[in-house]
């Protein structure tokens, strides 16, 4: 069943929030391919709670979300009606969930569920009752662990960490900005990745949801950043560990995706630098972006060009396999 979201009644939706178990995870699509197999595949070793899973949809072409709600029991589609973003869809399908429902789990088409991760997820959210925002251990399909816990980006340290990143990896304000010699613990920290992010609705509604401003990218850094304004905890749970395949988006047009990265950067630094007297401060990031835009640009091109693409991970998470088409609402109602 698509649009409206009436596949589950609201009562039915409050009557599980009210026992506690009851969780709506929330995806954004956009010709995402074999991705969204996956990532509701092993949705089931995730957790044993009764899932809702909303698609939002941005215009797919390839049909991969309407044959998901066909194999999916407990799947939904909202029709976004155009590609307005990955903050705009996850807003409209956030505001179509019940009331009743304290927690929403956001995440792109291209995770990869560890067995329990949702369930130290929603464990961390008892021990941490100031938090807006729980984030999980995220690994890259090569199997390193992606620094997906940092702090915000100041002025300096973002700054660098945008213009010199691509060609200087070891440089000390990456390493610094994404808290590399950092090991893995719960904590909070400055901002989590939007890639999987577990929050909490009166958190998520009192900031506005994501900044729709923001197409692609940085949407993440600035809501973490906001939550932090108003007294609300971003924190990292370690236990919980997922796989990014990254090959959603992130993989199609890298030239188009690399300047809506900098476009990003560039909204999120600017409104932190508004002043008026800081003007040559916001011409000089522009500059150094657009710098930094150029160079990316080519050298992701040379790299296609020489026919080198990034490799695919898999199943890279211990323990037992998805279970195809396998229905989501489990339990008892």
């Amino acid at each position: 069943m698509t649009d409206n979201l009436d596949a589950v009644s609201d009562a039915a939706l409050a009557n599980q929030a009210h026992t506690g178990q009851a969780l709506t995870v929330v995806t954004v699509t956009y010709s995402p391919g074999s991705h969204l197999e996956r990532f509701l595949s092993s949705l089931t070793v995730a957790t044993d709670r009764p899932l809702t899973v909303v698609i939002a949809d941005n215009g797919s072409t390839d049909g991969a979300p309407e044959e998901a709600v066909e194999r999916f029991p407990g799947t939904r589609l909202l029709r976004i009606g155009a590609n307005l973003g990955y903050g705009t869809a996850v807003n409209r399908a956030v505001a179509t969930v019940s009331a009743a429902q304290e927690f929403v789990l956001i995440a792109n088409p291209d995770v990869v569920w560890g067995p329990g991760s949702i369930d130290e997820l929603m464990s961390a959210t008892g021990r941490w009752p100031g938090a807006g925002a729980w984030g999980p251990l995220i690994r890259d399909p090569d199997g390193a662990v992606y620094p997906s816990a940092r702090h915000l980006p100041s002025l300096i340290r973002g700054g660098m960490h945008a213009v010199v990143g691509f060609a200087w990896k070891g440089n000390p304000w990456s390493k610094a900005y994404r808290q590399e010699r950092t090991e893995p613990s719960e904590r909070p920290v400055g901002w989590l990745s939007g890639s999987c992010l577990l929050v909490r609705r009166t958190a998520f509604e009192s900031v506005g949801g994501f900044d729709e401003r923001y197409f692609m990218y940085m949407e993440d850094v600035d809501l973490g950043d906001r939550f932090g304004r108003v007294g609300w905890l971003n924190v990292y749970v370690p236990n919980s560990e997922i796989l990014h395949d990254k090959g959603h988006s992130t993989g199609r047009e890298p030239a188009r995706n690399l300047r809506a990265h900098h476009d990003s950067t560039y909204l999120y630094l600017s409104d932190r630098h508004g002043r008026w007297w800081q003007a040559p401060l916001r011409w000089a990031i522009r500059a150094a972006l657009g710098v930094r835009a150029g160079a990316a640009v080519r050298r992701s091109r040379r790299m296609l060009a020489r026919g080198r693409t990034p490799t695919r991970g898999r199943t890279l998470l211990k323990g037992r396999a998805p279970v195809k088409g396998r229905a989501l609402n489990k339990g008892k109602r």
